[in-house]
């Protein structure tokens, strides 16, 4: 059943290795040689460069394709490259990139304040082009799994920032000693099940063999301070009596 669309084995085995479509970039540059010289720089790099020479051909290609970015030069024969920046963004909020033979700073601050990620005067070099392309699209990249991230906690009480050993709780930094923070990330790393204190102490203390039962209680009592500051109303460590602590799930 799944094979009859690619008729065959062969044919499917095909299509898993296909590389993956190359990222398009739209060029809308009215000058043939420098156009070509950024349709071939960008090629060459792994891109899938479309060039159009007016701002009317742009907003064509827009309506018809998705761009990953834009290199828009300011001075189009039939429309001011800021005035058409404002009508692709009607359609898009792709990055873009001006690009100009105009090097005054009011040119430059212009472009950047309305909203351009980056402006490039002429001459210039086209691997400088193409670096500048991948910083842009690197560091949208980058914002975009930052929003998702975001967005993925923003209905969780807890949020755990391994790098920096730090624990939000509602919003509000948790201002915890590395015990607390080993504590509270075991317990988050499995909201419902009980630890024990022994459990606790391997997870938490360097040497768990030197620390006694009520240390583990003391730190939790500690820990359950920290996050009733927070929210009183939420009592989030449960304590199972003779057994352990488990973090209570989410409602």
């Amino acid at each position: 059943m799944l094979l009859r669309p690619f008729g065959n084995i062969a044919s499917l085995q095909a299509y898993i290795a296909a590389p993956p479509m190359p990222t398009p970039i739209l060029i809308v540059e009215d000058e043939p040689a420098i156009a070509e010289t950024l349709v071939y720089a960008l090629s060459t790099d792994g891109y899938a460069p479309v060039w159009r020479t007016t701002g009317r051909e742009a907003l064509a290609a827009m309506g018809n394709m998705d761009f990953a970015l834009a290199i828009l030069d300011v001075g189009l024969p039939d429309i001011n490259g800021f005035d058409l920046f404002r009508q692709m963004q009607r359609i898009s909020d792709m990055p873009v990139i001006f690009l100009t033979a105009r090097s005054g700073e009011v040119d430059r601050i212009v472009g950047l304040e309305i909203g351009a990620d980056d402006y490039i005067s002429k001459p210039f070099s086209p691997r400088e082009v193409c670096a500048r392309v991948r910083t842009v699209l690197r560091r949208l990249g980058k914002a975009e799994s930052s929003a998702a991230r975001n967005a993925s906690t923003a209905n969780q009480p807890f949020v755990v920032d391994d790098e920096k050993k730090s624990i939000a709780y509602h919003g509000m930094p948790l201002d915890l000693s590395k015990i607390e923070y080993r504590l509270l990330k075991t317990l988050l790393e499995r909201p419902g099940r009980v630890y024990s204190r022994e459990e606790l102490m391997q997870k938490a203390w360097d040497h768990p063999e030197s620390s006694l039962d009520r240390t583990v209680d003391a730190h939790i009592k500690q820990l359950r301070s920290k996050l009733k500051a927070v929210r009183a109303d939420d009592d989030a460590i449960q304590t199972h009596r003779g057994i352990g602590y488990s973090l209570k799930t989410p409602a």
